[in-house]
């Protein structure tokens, strides 16, 4: 998938300006990558625009153990955004990916992730 596709599909489920949606991606793509093994992180990589896939490139060490908060507030330090608006980020970039990626691959690396930043990868339900 083009930077831009995956970008613009991000900026729609956030609910944010594709020039907002930039910082936000590659945000959570490398706080994603530090809380991968490298082996998980490298297969996700050629799902990925050439010019995205580069954020998930690691050495082999192994991940870095930390949970949703600080996941939420590396990936708004990065971004230069809020808490808020980092989680609808995150949310947006796992279930874009989600359809990149495929749903196996997607369940390999939300199985290293605690149970609250998979749940993010769930599509919101829908109202009435």
């Amino acid at each position: 998938m083009a930077e831009l596709a995956f970008v613009d599909k991000v900026a729609a489920r956030a609910g944010v300006p594709p020039e907002q949606a930039r910082p936000l991606t590659e945000a959570v793509l490398r706080t994603l990558t530090e809380r991968l093994s490298g082996g998980e992180a490298a297969e996700l990589a050629p799902h990925l625009a050439p010019e995205l896939s580069p954020l998930l490139v690691k050495a082999a060490e192994p991940p870095e153990a930390f949970g949703y908060d600080e996941f939420m507030r590396r990936v708004a330090d990065r971004a230069g955004t809020d808490r808020p608006t980092a989680e609808r980020g995150v949310r947006a970039v796992l279930q874009t990916m989600h359809r990149v990626v495929g749903h196996r691959e997607l369940e390999d690396v939300l199985s290293q992730l605690p149970a609250d930043l998979r749940a993010l990868a769930q599509p919101l339900p829908h109202g009435p």
